[in-house]
């Protein structure tokens, strides 16, 4: 469903002028004026979105606790789940006629149109069959590369060289950064079905600031990979269990520039990839354990939060959530009721982890470095390593309609 002019919906509760009323002609007025304006437009945004949910409420829908954007009604019949998107929204569930009264009511209260069953949204190509859903950005990535004019045939078979480590000072500086930054941004979103090159953008969004031709190099790599694997998406089956198991790891001390590690995180919902972060941690890890732990953690709390959402969705998860970690220290860490010199400085970490272990959130589980697919968010890999890890993710391709 598409909202049209969703903004001009809201209830303001300020005067906005687009124009200095008559015996407001005064300069310093009209700056007042107008900031009063801007400060009105800036609210609308949040002015729709609270009349929505009065209205949406009205009708039986409940906001969840864990995502406001995200509504649900169960009656008997079934459930109706609808998500917004300032001004978008997507309607599902089992209870068809609640669905299709629910549209109807919609389309009474706000001006809406009914845009069918889900193919194409904010730039994610939906397609459906019986086996479940393909979710891909092909067209976004081929809008992409021809926006960076790579109209040649080479293409890469990793996002980024194997054992690469950029700096700030590596290269010379860009006359012009605004393609670098306008290249990445776009990088940053394909990512949202692209786990595979989460890593290598993770590493050139680093120097939006000063940008300089290694960087750009980089960048023109990972595009190269993406040309090659241009249909690459996730697959979300029918025939998938709703278990949720997670892989956390860290590249201790990664940063060539400040040492600082990477946590890198994938959460499957039975084989179905639904979460993963690559991400460079906000200190310096003393140790490879203490860099472990702290991903663990962050994993930890992604875990919790789609337990809490899953949960609101009819979902519920009895047992404790498999956290796979490939360090046995920062795993005797969390079963370990003594504090010392090792860990005190990480201590919050470990009440929150072991706190969850505890309660039967999580249960963590060992697995060897070698088929850790989690290793593919800290890290540039060989090709076979990445293919083989990339495999583990479930990564699919179609061929083009």
């Amino acid at each position: 469903m598409d909202v049209k002019n969703a903004f001009l919906n809201g209830d303001l509760a300020e005067e906005v002028y687009m124009k200095p009323p008559p015996g407001y002609s005064h300069p310093p007025n009209t700056v007042c004026r107008l900031r009063r304006a801007l400060y009105g437009l800036k609210q609308a945004p949040r002015a729709w979105f609270a009349k929505f949910s009065s209205t949406i409420q009205q009708r039986g829908f409940q906001s969840s606790s864990y995502d406001s954007a995200f509504f649900v009604r169960r009656t008997t019949l079934g459930c109706v789940f609808l998500l917004i998107y300032v001004d978008d929204m997507i309607i599902t569930g089992d209870d068809y006629s609640g669905i299709t009264d629910l549209k109807e009511y919609l389309q009474q209260q706000f001006e809406m149109k009914d845009l069918g069953s889900l193919s194409y949204f904010l730039g994610l190509e939906v397609l459906s069959d019986t086996t479940g859903y393909y979710l891909s950005q092909a067209k976004y990535a081929s809008d992409l590369l021809a926006r960076a004019g790579l109209t040649d045939s080479k293409i890469t078979s990793t996002p980024l060289e194997p054992n690469i480590k950029l700096k700030p000072s590596d290269g010379t500086p860009l006359s012009d950064i605004t393609l670098y930054r306008q290249l990445v941004g776009s990088l940053v979103y394909l990512t949202v079905t692209r786990p595979d090159i989460a890593y290598a953008v993770h590493v050139v969004s680093q120097f939006m600031s000063a940008p300089r031709s290694s960087h750009y190099e980089a960048v023109i790599h990972i595009l190269r990979y993406i040309k090659a694997t241009l249909y690459y998406g996730l697959h979300f089956s029918a025939a998938s269990s709703l278990e949720l198991r997670a892989y956390s790891d860290s590249d201790w001390a990664g940063d060539p520039t400040d040492r600082r590690s990477t946590t890198g995180f994938c959460i499957l919902l039975g084989d179905s990839l639904i979460s993963w972060r690559s991400k460079k941690q906000t200190s310096v890890a003393r140790s490879s354990t203490v860099a472990e732990y702290r991903a663990l953690a962050t994993t930890t709390q992604e875990i919790v939060w789609l337990r809490w959402l899953l949960g609101d969705m009819g979902v519920q998860s009895p047992s404790p959530t498999p956290l796979f970690c490939d360090n046995r220290s920062a795993i005797h860490i969390a079963h370990n009721d003594v504090y010392h010199e090792r860990t005190k400085h990480i201590e919050i970490d470990c009440h929150f982890t072991r706190q969850h272990v505890t309660q039967g959130t999580i249960q963590l589980c060992s697995i060897s470095t070698l088929v850790q697919p989690a290793d593919l968010f800290t890290k540039p890999l060989l090709p076979g390593r990445f293919r083989d890890l990339v495999s583990k993710l479930k990564l699919t391709s179609t061929a083009p309609t």
